[in-house]
């Protein structure tokens, strides 16, 4: 069962952390304030509250920073920005002088450390107006309740592209990224031991050591004047090229296989029904998307139809008395039924649009791409010819070429890379001179494309004895480094330490908590230790998920799972294009 909607992990410790340290920090009784919001804390706040959260706090109307506004000089403003020179400008420019003041006065809060030349600026224009200035660290987006993101899908570009005029680029979002990452440690109140995949690239390894020394500086003296020890939790950074293979897949679990096969923007999925355009934000006070978005879409379309019929005959049962007290109970269950029912109609068609992709022509790439993936067929007999199995996706007139492109790369994958010969060919068959970079560049993130490895694949879990769909056989490579590191399997040579946890960090405690009941799992998960997952260059939904189907499996460990973005096949293999092209076509996001 999906957690009660007033629990959502993440989302809910971000929201209660900001109404501590930022609403009822400057609340007045009766006092209404104007709030101000740059684009980052725009999706911070939206991705943990709504607006009637706001209008309980006392917030009256929100704009945007950046934006002209009419003054309002009989009300205070509420800052809520990022520490960049863009967002102070901004809030200087509505303090120009005392009678050009847009608001009565001024609180602000910095979503991370504010650099002393910002805030040495602030005070000489307006120190008079300002009631607060304080730094509050949350730099992240809580996107679900065990998933969040740093927003910073540029970092993709700056480090993995092979141009060295961006090295200083490179150091400022590596800077920029420990400082995020070390505001979600904060957040969740751990100080984690850190550890990082060693190759076959070094920013996890820089990273790692970045991110090491500044929780040693945030941890020196916490709030309470005390040094904060390593907590019961691990870090693990890891580069995006440890698994290249989730990521161009077509997956066939409901959330992963409708944001790869659907024009999904921003969450809102738009559709049809009745003739009328509608839209709907899929996301996690929806009970009914957290309990499905992780199942395979055959379970989909079973479960949707038969909960509708639960209703139905739910409300025919009401329907037969006719007596005053039964009319006014339907009538205060219809608002329920109404809002049930147009949930369910919503996911019945996600799930039937992603069928008729589906049907349509990504049935018969499934199977390639598995058996690719897997280098066994269904029944688990070894693929002998890799070229024989791939050809008759690339002969298929009905695929685009972005699947061209997914298979090609799945089948070099699988004979861990080409020869110059054979890729040229490939490319030249399939007219794609134009994407080849979308191949080429893959090794630039240390996936081997030309020419073959010589280094043996890792070792994959056997799984063969886990039930699953013939399409669906693949697993994450995420999965079985989140059960070795709870298990305390990984290897140090491979996975070395920057620093470590005390005692023992918590795989033992982890099997024994699959063997006796737990007593209460919200308790379970205030006191287990937590696996804190970050990767460099974006994240896939069917990683997503393994941070869930684990935590699951290990009631006392819990994992967080995050990284620079969210990734979509398509969007990767575009950010893969663009890498050995120079860097004039991308806007840096964190302006300096």
């Amino acid at each position: 069962m999906a957690p009660p909607v007033t629990d959502r992990g993440l989302k809910s410790i971000v929201w209660q952390k900001i109404k501590a340290t930022v609403f009822d920090d400057c609340k007045k009784e009766g006092e209404w304030k104007i709030m101000l919001l740059d684009e980052f804390t725009t999706k911070l706040l939206a991705s943990c509250c709504k607006m009637t959260d706001l209008l309980a706090e006392g917030i009256t109307v929100v704009e945007n920073i950046y934006k002209n506004r009419e003054p309002v000089r009989q009300m205070k403003a509420l800052y809520f920005i990022s520490p960049t020179s863009k967002s102070v400008d901004c809030f200087l420019r509505d303090f120009g002088s005392k009678s050009e003041n847009k608001y009565k006065a001024a609180y602000i809060y910095f979503t991370d450390f504010c650099p002393d030349s910002l805030f040495n600026k602030i005070k000489a224009s307006c120190s008079k107006t300002i009631r607060r200035c304080k730094e509050i660290n949350i730099s992240f987006i809580p996107l679900e309740s065990q998933v969040y993101t740093l927003d910073v899908p540029d970092a993709f570009y700056y480090c993995y592209s092979p141009d060295p005029s961006n090295a200083n680029g490179k150091d400022i979002i590596m800077e920029a990224m420990a400082e995020q990452i070390v505001t979600v440690c904060a957040t969740l109140d751990e100080n984690p031991g850190v550890r990082y995949k060693s190759k076959p690239l070094d920013n996890a390894s820089k990273l790692a050591q970045l991110v090491e020394k500044k929780l040693e500086n945030y941890y020196k003296i916490d709030e309470k004047s005390l040094i904060k020890g390593k907590t019961h939790s691990q870090l693990i950074i890891i580069d995006r090229g440890f698994d290249p293979v989730s990521t161009v897949l077509h997956e066939l679990t409901f959330q992963a296989m409708a944001y790869d096969l659907l024009p999904i923007e921003n969450d809102t999925y738009k559709y049809k029904t009745d003739g009328k355009e509608k839209e709907a934000i899929l996301e996690e006070d929806d009970d009914l998307w957290v309990r499905i978005r992780h199942r395979h879409i055959a379970v989909v379309l079973e479960e949707i139809p038969k909960l509708m019929k639960e209703i139905s005959s739910t409300k025919k049962a009401t329907e037969g008395k006719t007596s005053l007290s039964a009319l006014a109970q339907l009538m205060k269950k219809m608002p329920h039924f109404r809002k049930q029912i147009t949930k369910q109609v919503v996911h019945l068609n996600l799930a039937e649009d992603c069928m008729n992709k589906f049907k349509s022509n990504i049935e018969k790439l499934c199977k390639t791409e598995q058996d690719l993936a897997l280098g066994t067929d269904a029944e688990g007999q070894k693929v002998k010819d890799a070229m024989r199995v791939l050809l008759p996706v690339l002969l298929n007139k009905n695929h685009d070429n972005y699947d061209k492109i997914r298979a090609i790369l799945l089948y070099i994958f699988s004979i861990n890379g080409t020869t110059e010969e054979n890729l040229d060919r490939l490319i030249q068959n399939v007219k794609i001179e134009n994407e080849s970079d979308m191949i080429r560049n893959w090794s630039y993130l240390g996936v081997p494309i030309v020419p073959p490895s010589q280094q043996g694949k890792p070792l994959r879990k056997d799984r063969s004895a886990e039930e699953t769909f013939q399409l669906s056989r693949w697993t994450p490579f995420i999965k079985d480094i989140l059960e070795d590191a709870i298990d305390n399997r990984l290897d140090s040579k491979e996975w070395p330490y920057c620093s470590q946890c005390p005692a023992v960090w918590n795989g033992s405690g982890a099997v024994s908590a699959r063997q006796k009941p737990r007593a209460n799992y919200l308790e379970d998960r205030k006191n287990g230790s937590k696996l804190i997952i970050f990767v460099i260059g974006g994240i896939t939904y069917s990683e997503m998920r393994c941070a869930y189907e684990v935590s699951q499996a290990h009631k006392s460990c819990e994992v967080i799972i995050g990284s620079t973005h969210i990734l979509t096949p398509k969007k990767l293999l575009d950010d893969i294009k663009m890498l050995n092209k120079p860097k004039d076509k991308v806007s840096f996001i964190k302006d300096e």
